[in-house]
This record gives C-alpha cells, sequence and structure tokens, in this order.
C-alpha cells in the first residue's frame, strides 16, 4: 500500500544515513554479537539534528547487523562510497516482479545491486542463516548463491516493509534472449500462458526440456568449475535445511545478437556507448564458478561481460548468466505439511517442495546432467574472436540440431550426483581449504569451521529439528 516512490525515497535516505554514520566507526573483526544488532533511526518529515527533512510521511528506519554487513560488503571489493552512489544519488529503477513472491524490485541505474522486499520470516531466516552463511563465504567467496549486502526495514503508518540489497544476477546492459527458472521438478514447472505472453518471459524446467533437450554445452574446463560450484552450493544449501530454491538462468545468444544487427541495418558498433561490467568482486557468472585469477591467469571479462560462454544444440554462441535465488526458505513445519498433502495427490518425487537433502540431490542432478552438459571438443572457452573454438561445433553443416547420441559430450558415463564428490576431474585444487568436505557438514560445523577464532560457537543454535531428525 505504500507508494513506490515513498518506499524508494525511504530506502535512499535511510541506507544513505546509515552507511555514512557507520563508516565514522572504525574498522574491527566481526563478533557474534554483530549478527544481532539492530539498529534503528527515526525520519521525521521536518527533519532533526540527526536527519534531513524529507517529502515523505514520517518513517523509521531500521538496520540489521550493520557491521556485520559492512563486513561482508568489503569481502566482495564493495567500497562504501560506491554503495552508496549505486544506491543513494542515482534514481532507482523497479522492475516488473518476475516471481510468484509478490515482493518489488528495484535494480540500481549502475546495474550492480537489486533491492528485493522480503517476508517478515524470510528477514528473520536471513538473521538465523548469518553466521553460518557467511563463514561459508570467508571460506569459499566463489559462490553461485545469492550476496547479500543489507538487510533493512522501512516502518511508516503502522506497516513493516523489509527489503533485502543482493547483487544483480541479470545485467540491464546485456540482452537475455531467454530466461529461465529452474528448479529440477517437473511437476507444473511449465511457463504459463499468461507469462510467455510477456516481452521477455521466464520458462521454467518443462519448457528448458522441451526446448533445449541437447542442453547447453560448456568447455571441460568450465564444466568442471560450475559443477564445483553447484555441489558445494547445494551441500550448503542443504546442511541449512534450505529448499525450494531456483536458478535463475540468463542466456544471451551472440549469434542472435549479430544478426538482429545486421538485420537493423548494420548500426556501426564503434559508435555505440559500450557497456560497462559489474565492478563488485565475484558478482558476475564467471567470477563466481572460476575466477580464473586463482589459477593465475586474469579474467578478461570485456568481451564477455562475465557471462559463462557455451553454445546451443545448433552450435550458436551463447553467454550464460546463472545464480540461484529465493534460499530464504526455511524447510520447516509449512512446507512440510504442503508436502505430505501435494505427494498423497501426486508423485511426491515431482513435487518442488521436498525435503532438503532430496531437494538438493534433484537440483543437482538436473543442473549437470539436463541443463549444463560437458563438450569435449570445446577445448577453451571461446576466445575474443570466438570462432576456432567453435568450429569444431558449427562442421557438422546442416544437420547442426545434435542428436543427442552424436553430442560430443561425456554424458552416458558419468552421471553426477551430489556425493560423489570426486567423481569428475578436478581443477588443481586439491590442496585447497576453501572447499568444503564431501559430506555435508552440520549446521555447527559449518558454522563455526572457519572462524572459531573470531567467534564464540557457543550461540549458535541449530534451525529446529524433528525428533525424527
Amino acid at each position: 500500500q505504500t507508494t513506490s516512490s515513498t518506499l524508494k525515497g525511504a530506502i535512499q535516505l535511510g541506507i544513505g544515513y546509515t552507511v555514512g554514520n557507520l563508516s565514522s566507526k572504525p574498522e574491527r573483526d566481526v563478533l557474534m554479537q554483530d549478527f544481532y544488532v539492530v539498529e534503528s533511526i527515526f525520519f521525521p518529515s521536518e527533519g532533526s539534528n540527526l536527519t534531513p527533512a524529507h517529502h515523505y510521511a514520517d518513517f523509521r528506519f531500521k538496520t540489521y547487523a550493520p557491521v556485520a554487513f559492512r563486513y561482508f560488503r568489503e569481502l566482495f571489493g564493495i567500497r562504501p562510497d560506491d554503495y552508496l552512489y549505486s544506491l543513494c544519488n542515482e534514481p532507482l529503477i523497479e522492475l516488473s516482479n518476475p516471481g510468484a513472491s509478490g515482493s518489488l524490485f528495484y535494480v540500481t541505474s549502475d546495474d550492480e545491486f537489486i533491492i528485493k522486499t522480503v517476508m517478515h520470516k524470510e528477514a528473520e531466516f536471513l538473521q538465523k542463516l548469518l553466521p553460518g552463511y557467511y563463514m561459508n563465504l570467508n571460506q569459499n567467496p566463489r559462490t553461485l548463491l545469492p550476496k547479500f549486502y543489507g538487510l533493512y526495514c522501512v516502518q511508516s503508518g503502522g506497516k513493516n516493509i523489509r527489503v533485502v540489497v543482493m547483487n544483480n544476477i541479470l545485467p540491464r546492459v546485456v540482452k537475455m534472449h531467454l530466461k529461465f527458472d529452474l528448479k529440477g521438478s517437473t511437476y507444473k514447472r511449465r511457463a504459463s500462458k499468461k507469462e510467455k505472453e510477456k516481452s521477455s518471459p521466464t520458462y521454467k524446467d518443462l519448457d528448458f526440456i522441451q526446448d533445449m533437450p541437447e542442453g547447453l554445452m560448456l568447455d571441460a574446463d568450465t564444466f568442471s568449475a560450475l559443477v564445483k560450484t553447484l555441489q558445494r552450493d547445494c551441500l550448503v544449501l542443504e546442511s541449512f535445511k534450505i529448499m525450494d530454491y531456483s536458478l535463475l538462468l540468463g542466456v544471451h545468444n551472440i549469434d542472435q545478437q549479430e544478426r538482429e544487427r545486421q538485420s537493423e541495418g548494420a548500426l556501426s558498433t564503434s559508435d555505440e556507448k559500450r557497456p560497462v561490467g559489474q565492478k563488485a568482486l565475484y558478482s558476475t557468472a564467471m567470477e563466481s564458478i572460476q575466477g580464473g585469477a586463482a589459477r593465475g591467469e586474469s579474467i578478461d571479462t570485456d568481451d564477455t561481460m562475465g557471462g559463462i560462454p557455451a553454445v546451443n544444440g545448433k552450435g550458436e554462441r551463447l553467454l550464460l548468466h546463472v545464480g540461484i535465488i529465493d534460499i530464504l526458505q526455511s524447510y520447516r513445519f509449512i512446507k512440510k505439511l504442503e508436502h505430505t498433502w501435494k505427494a498423497l495427490v501426486h508423485d511426491g518425487d515431482t513435487v518442488s517442495v521436498h525435503r532438503p537433502s532430496f531437494y538438493a540431490e534433484r537440483f543437482f542432478k538436473f543442473m549437470t546432467n539436463t541443463v549444463f552438459r560437458k563438450n569435449s571438443s570445446l577445448k577453451s572457452s571461446p576466445s575474443k574472436k570466438g570462432r576456432s573454438a567453435l568450429l569444431a561445433v558449427k562442421m557438422v553443416g546442416p544437420t547442426a540440431a545434435f542428436s543427442a547420441s552424436q553430442l560430443p559430450s561425456e554424458k552416458d558415463e558419468t552421471q553426477y550426483d551430489l556425493r560423489a564428490a570426486r567423481s569428475y576431474p578436478t581443477l588443481d585444487d586439491e590442496g585447497r581449504p576453501d572447499l568444503l568436505p564431501c559430506t555435508p557438514p552440520s549446521f555447527e560445523e559449518a558454522t563455526t569451521a572457519s572462524i572459531a577464532t573470531t567467534l564464540s560457537s557457543t550461540s549458535l543454535s541449530v534451525p529446529e529439528r524433528s525428533p525424527s531428525e
């Protein structure tokens, strides 16, 4: 009921105040109690000695765990002044809501951050998650999980509106020719008629299986890095009893883009303003899975805009933008009820609401066996010219739509599953302490392992477990 412009204004004023206020406080280690701090400041419309006057109704602005979030932003290379500039100096752009959640989404005009409204339960769950979630990040900032940069609440007219600031997975400067929201479930997972009429619809699992039976082919190194990242992320989510998350996948088709350009009368590309890549560390898809820099190469993202190079069944060159979204669903009583009921009516295994370990296993299998495929004829990522690596695929000629049997992928030999951590070639990471063990750690292990030195682990509690677990 709060108008969008009021909400945007309040968010910008609030964040401007809290981040500015925080920068005057000295840097220090994050302590356990930092995760539970909530700071609150009142913004009367006539202004006060702490806050500026504004045109909106009086409101109160709450900031959750400010010191902890400041540390996380630093981990991702986000400087306070950049964060403030992106969020507060430029107008926020409202996105048409892509999900069923009914949340509002805003994106900053430089494409770096997404601001999403969340329900009380989700905000509460994120707070509980913070200590453990970030110990995982500390050990391994390369992840496809959402990167949370701040959690805030605007209280106005007796209403609480909670918002979370996250990384933006699909940059607006890159045209997404296809978008998918994938869960690895097939029950009712098809885009609705209404969705398909949109100018840029978000398709689902059954649409993917139908339209892209060959999957998306990646070169061996990239595939291995992606599988590893997905595996680690799934185990982390499972250890937190989280489920019902999705993989958001944006597909930019380079060849299609070139055809569109030519048909539009071949505008000279040199005059076009080059899109600016995302600045936050690990915020692009490619950095999230491997950050080649770890292996001594610098990643050249100029030509890929941070997307992951891939090829479709027709041999067209693609750039993929991916991330795991909607992880603030904890598998509690409601979900258990929902699943039991659906399982009575339908076959329980295809329903998307499922116990976390099954969910993680099914999600991982679908992504690594159906969505992404290893293409052994693509030896390296497409270079700047991008042609040579793809000739192997292009050679097939008019019958370019491969049948799965001709695919040079090794699908027949290898079925990837979540537990068999070593069933695929490793990228010289044997000695890397940032990889989680193959078995999912318990909540306590995951959360206390890495910063036992900084945090007293006594107050970490496990999400409620039923006696059967």
